[in-house]
């Protein structure tokens, strides 16, 4: 998967930055595995907006994606690598040997006619899914649980991984795409190999059209709201808004929001944060 720069022809097309499409084998989706769904545009049941910048796109449907993986012991063949547009990465269809369908998350360099597994006893190779207790060290894994069988949590976007790092007695201890060390249960599964589509991130729009197709709306400022609008909003002139907060009036760069959970027991060390120019 790669990118290209385009001919600058219009002048949506000066600074688009697009995906190549190389890696995928097929235009036409497996139908069984597909589901419609009503879009909201950001209204609840009563009609009233309550999420903002939500609205509009181009129609959908959704691919079920197998995040569990749960059909240990009985192999399955890659049949086509897909695009999906509820999501960064590529999925891949897999047709098992009982008759089954199933889409995946595709991990880079998984091909069409490659045989994958998953469970016990299964070699740690490219799109295999394994028990954390039995993938050898300092390999890279991704769609990793965080409670055993609920299915994938972390790392199924596109380029991204955690590295096994670890094992202490019912633990794993995991280095996430954040930068964050988390110990995991050893009876939690995750899938070798990096997400595909690793590019994604160097694309570029070219054009505000292109964000209305995905059914995002223009995003607008605090600082030139009102004051009944926003709490940095009001003011002679530009003003600057003062201290940067939320609509609600909680502070942002810097203030920590999360709350005391349970599982912050099992955060090793925080995510790296960029220091702020003084």
């Amino acid at each position: 998967m790669g990118v290209k720069k385009i001919k600058p022809i219009t002048p949506g097309q000066r600074r688009k930055v697009a995906g190549t499409f190389d890696d995928i084998t097929s235009n036409v989706p497996e139908k069984s595995l597909l589901r419609g769904g009503n879009r909201s545009g950001g209204r609840n049941n009563q009609g009233r907006m309550t999420m903002r910048y939500t609205g509009g796109g181009h129609k959908q449907s959704y691919r079920e994606i197998d995040f569990k993986r749960d059909k240990d012991g009985i192999p399955a063949v890659v049949k086509t690598i897909e695009y999906d547009p509820n999501r960064t990465a590529r999925i891949a269809l897999l047709f098992y040997a009982d008759g089954e369908k199933r889409y995946i998350v595709a991990p880079n360099g998984l091909e069409v006619g490659q045989t994958l597994n998953s469970g016990k006893d299964v070699a740690p190779e490219i799109g295999n899914t394994l028990y954390l207790q039995d993938i050898p060290m300092g390999t890279v894994v991704h769609n990793i649980e965080l409670q055993p069988g609920r299915g994938g949590a972390l790392a199924r976007s596109a380029g991204s991984y955690g590295q096994l790092v670890s094992r202490e007695g019912r633990y794993a201890v995991i280095k996430l795409p954040s930068g964050e060390v988390r110990k995991i249960l050893v009876t939690c599964k995750a899938t070798v190999g990096t997400v595909s589509n690793s590019d994604h991130a160097l694309e570029r729009s070219g054009k505000a059209g292109r964000s209305r197709w995905l059914g995002r709306r223009p995003r607008v400022r605090g600082v030139v709201m009102n004051p009944v609008d926003h709490p940095m909003g009001g003011g002679e002139g530009r003003a600057s808004g003062g201290h940067p907060r939320s609509r609600k009036g909680l502070l942002a760069k810097g203030f920590k929001t999360r709350k005391k959970k349970a599982s912050d027991n099992n955060i090793v060390e925080r995510r790296k944060t960029k220091k702020r120019k003084k």
